[in-house]
């Protein structure tokens, strides 16, 4: 069965961009979400494996779908996709259980390695 993943960012380029990074052998069923009430509806009303998640974004942000995740008891792997590198920010997202941290735009090769890394491909 293939993984399920989910791409959550405010802004479509962005959306695209990760979709077309992700590794071609891998056979995934993707979905996508505009913010963070949209991804945790998604993420609570399905199985999703991996989320692609954006922190800055209106409403709900990165941060809130990382506590919605804890709150809900979901079992996903996250991986933060995001320009604001910041160090106080990325041990925060992993504080709140993402995988890694990745700067935006994420190249191909380097969301592959990570994939790889954490045994998803």
């Amino acid at each position: 069965m293939s993984p399920s993943v989910l791409i959550c960012d405010d802004s479509n380029m962005a959306r695209k961009q990760v979709l077309r990074s992700l590794p071609e052998q891998w056979k995934t069923s993707v979905q996508t979400a505009t913010n963070g009430a949209e991804a945790l509806t998604i993420l609570r009303d399905n199985s999703i494996d991996v989320l692609f998640l954006d922190l800055t974004m209106p409403g709900i942000d990165g941060i809130g779908v990382l506590q919605g995740i804890q709150k809900l008891k979901l079992k996903c792997s996250v991986f933060v996709i995001s320009a604001d590198i910041q160090p106080e920010m990325q041990s925060k997202v992993k504080a709140l259980g993402a995988k890694e941290f990745l700067r935006k735009p994420v190249k191909p090769e380097v969301l592959t390695n990570h994939l790889q890394q954490h045994g998803l491909l």
